[in-house]
């Protein structure tokens, strides 16, 4: 059995590596890329700007049954506001003007403000990453369509 600290370390190092990688610029490129972490277990998001930390802030992911996916993803496209409909898991749901949304799956997982809850630090959602307002509403005016967008366990 392995310690829970032991455990932890290295996904950081792997965290690390990883936005090292995305965070990279092109050889010849002026500009350091942005990009974003989300990590499940910490239920924390930090956007890079190559290797530096300029915003972290703490999340609601999916909660028991809807998880949020684990893995490398960009964003695809960008909403100042949707009104989100749908059934997922049997559970019907209909939230009006969700503000700043970022999706970065085609299956409908986004990164968005978060009017209903103030419970982040917790998995809260249908499988997106709820956001405080005043972080969504940074992080749409501050990322790109084609931000790197990468989910840790």
């Amino acid at each position: 059995m392995r310690y829970p600290r032991v455990a932890m370390a290295r996904w950081i190092v792997v965290i690390l590596l990883a936005v090292t990688a995305l965070a990279t610029p092109a050889i010849g490129s002026a500009k350091a890329q942005k990009s974003i972490v989300v990590s499940i277990s910490q239920q924390m998001l930090w956007a890079y700007k190559g290797d530096k930390v300029v915003l972290s802030s703490y999340v609601s992911t999916g909660k028991a049954g809807f998880d949020t996916p684990i893995g490398s993803y960009a964003v695809l496209t960008k909403l100042p506001s949707q009104t989100m409909t749908g059934v997922i898991g049997g559970e019907y749901y209909n939230v009006p003007d969700v503000p700043s949304v970022l999706y970065f799956t085609n299956r409908g997982h986004a990164l968005h403000g978060t009017y209903w809850h103030n419970n982040f630090g917790w998995p809260m959602s249908h499988g997106c990453v709820n956001l405080p307002l005043d972080v969504a509403a940074w992080l749409y005016g501050w990322a790109p369509v084609g931000t790197p967008v990468l989910v840790v366990p």
